[in-house]
C-alpha cells in the first residue's frame, strides 16, 4: 500500500481515449467538431423536438389527423409546467451542444500533427458558433441561463446567469465565430454545411433584434448583404427539398440524409447515428400529420377576396390541399389518403411525399435554419425602425419578387405601408407568409410582443406574466446544485 506512489497506481491507459489522448491531430479535432454538429441531429432537437417546441409555442399550427401525445398538448395549449418532456428535450440538447464545444475550444491547441493553424482557428470558430446559437436559444426562450463555458469537470452546478448576461455571452462568443470563420463560398465537398461567417452574422442579427437592438443589428445584416454569398432562388421550394439543399439561399442549415440513417430516426441521439428527421412523417397529410397549418395564418395569405389581385402562390407552395398531386404527380390527395380533418390544409414544406408516395421516419431533407430571405426581411424591418418605410421597402419587396412568387409591391391596397406602423404590419405579414413553420414565428412574436408592436394578442392561453419565459426545467433544478426553486422564472 504505501510501496507505489500514485503516478505508477494510476497510469493513463494510451489506447483508451479521453482527453488526456484525443485532440492531438487535426483528424481527431474535425472529428470532435462535428460531434457537436452532430447534436443537432438529435432526437431532443432538429430530428424531432425542436420543430415541435417552436411551432407549437407559435400560431403557425394546430392539432392535425391524431391525438397529439400529452407533453405536445400542453405546449400548444400553454399549460406546461418545468416537469413538461418537450421543454425538458430541448433544453437537454442545447447544453449537451455547449459541453462538446467547450471541449473542442479547451483542447483545439493540444493537436499540433497534421493541422494548420488557419484549419484549427477555423474549428475553434465553428465550436464558437454553435456555442453561441445555444446560448441565443438558451436566452432567448428562458432567459437567464446557467453560463457553461468550461467544460463539466465535477457534479458541481452552475449558477444562473440574467438575461443580459446570458444575451452577452451569446454575442460574445458568435463575434469570436465571425473573426475566425470563412466566407460560405469557401466550403466544397463534405465541407458543405459548416458554420460560416455569414451565419454567425445572421444569428447575431437576430439576437439583437430580439432585443429591439435596431442600429446594433444593422452592421451584421449589412455584412451579410453586401457579402455577395447570398441570393434568393427562383424557385421558393428549392429552399425545402432534398435535390436543392445547401443553395445560393441558404446562409446555414442542418445536414440530414438517409444514407446514414439506417438505425432508424427513434435512434437519434446526438452521436451520428441517425442522421435524419421526423419532420415529414409527423407533419405529412398522408402520414401522422400530428400538426397542421393554423386555420389562420391559412386564410393571412392575399387572395383575390381580399383585395389582391391573385391568390398569393406561397399558400400553394406551403400547403397540401385536397386535389394537389404528390409521388411525382404520380397521386393525388383525396378523402381518403388525408389524415383527420381533410377540409383543412396540410404542411406541404420539408415533405418528401412530391417525390414519393409515403413519408417515414428517415427523411433526409435538410433543415433551413436561416434562409436570405430572413436576412432581407430583417433588414427591411432595421431600416423601417431607424430610417422609415422609404428605406425599408427595397428589401420587403424583394421576396414578393422572387420569380415564381410576383406578388404585388407594397405598398397594396391591404397594406399601404406610408407610414412606420403601417409598414410594421407589412412586415410582419410578409415574415409569416414567407417563413411559416420554419420555426421562426414563435421568436417573431415574443420580441413584437416586448416591443408592443403586436396589434393583438396571437396566442390563445398566453398570460403576459408567466409565458414570457418557458420554465427551467425540474430535473435541472433537482440536479445543479447552484439553483434553487427561488431560481425558477416567474409563474412556474
Amino acid at each position: 500500500m504505501t510501496a507505489c506512489d500514485e503516478e505508477v497506481l494510476s497510469p493513463v491507459n494510451p489506447n483508451q481515449l479521453g482527453t488526456e489522448t484525443f485532440y492531438r491531430t487535426g483528424p481527431q479535432l474535425i472529428a470532435a467538431i462535428n460531434s457537436v454538429y452532430a447534436t443537432l441531429q438529435g432526437n431532443n432537437l432538429y430530428n424531432r423536438e425542436y420543430f415541435f417546441l417552436h411551432d407549437l409555442l407559435s400560431d403557425d399550427v394546430e392539432t392535425g389527423g391524431a391525438q397529439l401525445e400529452a407533453p405536445r398538448a400542453q405546449v400548444l395549449n400553454y399549460v406546461f409546467d418545468g416537469s413538461n418532456p418537450q421543454i425538458e428535450a430541448n433544453w437537454r440538447g442545447w447544453y449537451r451542444l455547449i459541453h462538446r464545444a467547450n471541449l473542442v475550444i479547451e483542447n483545439a491547441d493540444n493537436a499540433t500533427d497534421d493541422i494548420t493553424d488557419a484549419l484549427r482557428s477555423r474549428i475553434v470558430g465553428e465550436a464558437y458558433f454553435l456555442r453561441g446559437l445555444a446560448f441565443y436559444e438558451l436566452s432567448t426562450l428562458w432567459g437567464g441561463v446557467p453560463l457553461m463555458t468550461t467544460s463539466a469537470s465535477s457534479p458541481d452546478g452552475v449558477p444562473r446567469s440574467t438575461q443580459e448576461e446570458s444575451y452577452a455571452q451569446s454575442l460574445s462568443d458568435l463575434n469570436e465565430a465571425i473573426s475566425r470563420l470563412p466566407l460560405s463560398s469557401t466550403y466544397s465537398g463534405t465541407d458543405v454545411g459548416r458554420a460560416s461567417k455569414g451565419a454567425a452574422q445572421a444569428v447575431a442579427a437576430k439576437l439583437l433584434l430580439f432585443q429591439g437592438k435596431f442600429s446594433e443589428a444593422k452592421p451584421y445584416l449589412t455584412e451579410i448583404i453586401n457579402s455577395n454569398q447570398y441570393s434568393l432562388t427562383d424557385r421558393y421550394l428549392d429552399n425545402f427539398e432534398e435535390e436543392s439543399e445547401n443553395n445560393s439561399e441558404s446562409i446555414w442549415e442542418i445536414q440530414f440524409s438517409e444514407a446514414f440513417g439506417n438505425a432508424g430516426g427513434w435512434n437519434g441521439d446526438g452521436t451520428g447515428i441517425a442522421e435524419v428527421t421526423f419532420r415529414g412523417q409527423e407533419y405529412g397529410p398522408n402520414a401522422w400529420r400530428n400538426l397542421i397549418p393554423n386555420t389562420g395564418l391559412v386564410a393571412s395569405y392575399e387572395r383575390p377576396s381580399n383585395g389582391a389581385p391573385k391568390e398569393d402562390p406561397r399558400v400553394s407552395y406551403n400547403f397540401y390541399r385536397l386535389g394537389d398531386t404528390f409521388n411525382a404527380g404520380a397521386s393525388v390527395l383525396n378523402e381518403t389518403t388525408v389524415q383527420g380533418d381533410f377540409t383543412k390544409a396540410s404542411w406541404r414544406k420539408y415533405q418528401t411525399i412530391y417525390k414519393r408516395a409515403n413519408e417515414n421516419t428517415q427523411s433526409g431533407i435538410n433543415f433551413r435554419v436561416i434562409r436570405y430571405a430572413d436576412v432581407l426581411l430583417m433588414m427591411a424591418e432595421v431600416e423601417n425602425e431607424l430610417t422609415g418605410p422609404a428605406a425599408a421597402l427595397p428589401y420587403l419587396n424583394m421576396t414578393r419578387n422572387r420569380a415564381d412568387v410576383q406578388m404585388p409591391e407594397y405598398p397594396t391596397a391591404q397594406f399601404p405601408t406610408g407610414t412606420k406602423e403601417q409598414t410594421r404590419i407589412a412586415i410582419q405579414h410578409e415574415r409569416r407568409v414567407e417563413m411559416p413553420g420554419e420555426q421562426v414565428r414563435n421568436r417573431d412574436i415574443r420580441r413584437w410582443r416586448r416591443l408592443g408592436f403586436l396589434q393583438s394578442e396571437p396566442i390563445a392561453g398566453y398570460q403576459p406574466s408567466k409565458h414570457d419565459l418557458l420554465p427551467i426545467p425540474t430535473v435541472e433544478l433537482d440536479n445543479n446544485s447552484a439553483l434553487t426553486n427561488a431560481d425558477q422564472n416567474p409563474g412556474y
